[in-house]
């Protein structure tokens, strides 16, 4: 385990966080047995976590045409493109646990058209790439191929939402040097420690 800076802002204690701040914490401490670093960082500035989150949660965990598996596969391919360690480690732990796939993550940062994943989530990742990279060139075009896979607008519009969000965390997490945590490098890769 390594004992670098988590961010190069301050990081304010657990007795000073705001009461709904701390809830949140220790509820993802108790899920995950540990707390991501992006908790720990973001509540140098309470308003914007708590709009980070509000949001986040709004993309991630709604219900919808795309899987979770695949909103973490969106994360991890642009989190890629924008250079972003903390975004692709921690996302790449998420997405292998979703798919149960040790080596999806890996592949899906490097190169999603060598993945290991199904025509439909290459052309969906195709398109968040598009919007990663060049999102004033997106047209007519996009949206039926993206329909021909079985995607409906809504899905498009999820697509899109879910690259422009991270390209906000992607970017801050580099300025402030996010790291990510010791414990998302092996998450889906070895099997569980009973406990």
């Amino acid at each position: 385990m390594t004992n670098k800076p988590i961010s190069r802002y301050p990081v304010p204690a657990p007795q000073d966080w705001p009461d709904d701040i701390r809830a949140r914490i220790l509820e993802v401490q108790e899920k995950a047995g540990f707390v991501p670093n992006v908790f720990l960082t973001l509540a140098h500035r309470p308003d914007e976590f708590r709009a980070f989150f509000a949001y986040h949660d709004a993309l991630m965990l709604k219900e919808g045409g795309l899987t979770k598996g695949e909103r973490e596969m969106i994360v991890v391919a642009t989190s890629a493109v924008n250079d972003c360690l903390y975004c692709v480690v921690a996302h790449g732990a998420i997405l292998r646990i979703y798919e149960k796939n040790a080596l999806v993550a890996d592949q899906v940062a490097v190169n999603h058209r060598k993945a290991d994943i199904t025509p439909r989530q290459k052309a969906m990742l195709d398109f968040a790439l598009k919007v990663c990279r060049a999102s004033g060139t997106v047209g007519d075009d996009d949206f039926d191929t993206l329909r021909a896979h079985g995607f409906s607008d809504e899905d498009v519009w999820d697509i899109a939402a879910i690259t422009a969000f991270f390209g906000l965390s992607n970017r801050m997490a580099n300025v402030i040097s996010m790291r990510p945590n010791d414990e998302f490098f092996l998450m889906g890769r070895v099997p569980k420690e009973p406990k």
